[in-house]
């Protein structure tokens, strides 16, 4: 019985989707194509980091349409479905990729275990960071990667940045960015659960995640802005997972807004799905709001603006008072910069997001 090894559909440990869907044996298949090669994607977290790297899957495909593509990452489940390789980074997708011939590898990260792998796999090709003979990260080359380590490196030299992350990693890969979106899968069946109906729903991603509490805004200022969506007719729905649950859990006995509760991460982004606009600081939640095409207010005051593309559906909001802490995950001014972001000027903003929708 002849077996196809060249096949792209060919699995080798399992049967491949013709076979299994319609029956195909090799000998006679239809839908033979023969792989080109292999790529391999290094992209491990953080979580939104992983969705906003998704814009790069259409020049892939539209440059290596035969090969096969491996993402690793520390969330396959961020990983659109039209990948068919999704591997978690572990020791087994280690041992799988140190045995594998690449013809190219990128690598997105500069933790030093994807640089080490990237480093020691066979490729003809490596983009990205790599692993320096002092245990250090390095870039592959003097072009695109180098420009993007040094703005990892030197505070002043991120700052002065004026081109996006898409735009940074398109370059590091070797293709311009021309507005290619985020990928990002709905749940087969979304979630069931009961929201305000016959008004448009914004929904308030109130945290931030434990590491960086200096984008935190003050509990005081997200009930503020709850009572002024109401007071307009708004519906409102509180977002945010399990470390968010106690904060929501006041915000919504505070102000009688929607908190449906935590879900697992289908379902979440099938709930942030009924917003048409949502509220965030830069978080996870930010990412899949983009990838929803929802319109987005974007709570911003430690990064550089200039990273974020919000692809014409949102807008950038800042404390009255300027952030002193630059990519800090504390603050350290007395006064946080946060407190004196305004809710009247997040409730304008929602507003003019809602217009844009019209």
């Amino acid at each position: 019985m002849e077996i196809r090894r060249d096949c792209l559909h060919f699995r080798g440990d399992v049967p491949c989707a013709p076979h299994k869907e319609r029956g195909r044996h090799c000998a006679d298949c239809p839908e033979h194509v023969s792989a080109a090669g292999r790529i391999l994607l290094i992209k491990l977290g953080a979580a939104g980091d992983v969705v906003r790297t998704t814009p790069l899957l259409a020049p892939l495909r539209a440059r290596y349409p035969h090969h096969r593509l491996t993402w690793l990452t520390d969330f396959p489940d961020l990983v659109p479905r039209s990948v068919a390789d999704r591997r978690r980074f572990d020791a087994a997708s280690v041992l799988w990729a140190r045995n594998t011939r690449f013809d190219v590898v990128l690598n997105l990260d500069k933790d030093p275990h994807a640089c080490a792998l990237a480093t020691e796999v066979d490729a003809e090709v490596t983009r990205g960071f790599l692993l320096g003979d002092d245990g250090l990260c390095r870039p592959a080359d003097d072009g695109a990667a180098l420009a993007k380590f040094r703005t990892g490196v030197f505070d002043d030299v991120n700052r002065a940045n004026t081109l996006s992350y898409p735009q940074e990693i398109f370059a590091i890969c070797g293709f311009e960015f021309a507005g290619e979106p985020y990928e990002l899968d709905r749940p087969d069946t979304p979630p069931v659960i009961a929201l305000p109906q016959g008004r448009p729903l914004v929904g308030l991603n109130t945290g931030c995640g434990g590491r960086w509490t200096s984008r935190l805004w003050p509990e005081e200022r997200w009930i503020a802005l709850t009572r002024l969506l109401q007071d307009d007719g708004l519906g409102v729905v509180l977002l945010g997972g399990p470390e968010e649950h106690a904060r929501n859990e006041r915000l919504a006995a505070a102000t009688g807004a929607a908190y449906p509760g935590t879900f697992p991460l289908r379902d979440f982004i099938g709930v942030m799905d009924r917003c048409q606009v949502v509220v965030s600081a830069v978080t996870m939640a930010m990412h899949l709001a983009i990838g929803l095409g929802k319109e987005l207010v974007l709570f911003n005051n430690i990064f550089n603006p200039a990273e974020f593309e919000l692809y014409g559906r949102g807008e950038i909001v800042s404390p009255d008072q300027r952030c002193r802490c630059f990519f800090a995950p504390r603050c350290r001014e007395s006064v946080p910069c946060m407190s004196t972001l305004r809710p009247e000027a997040v409730r304008e903003a929602v507003h003019r997001r809602l217009g844009a929708r019209a």
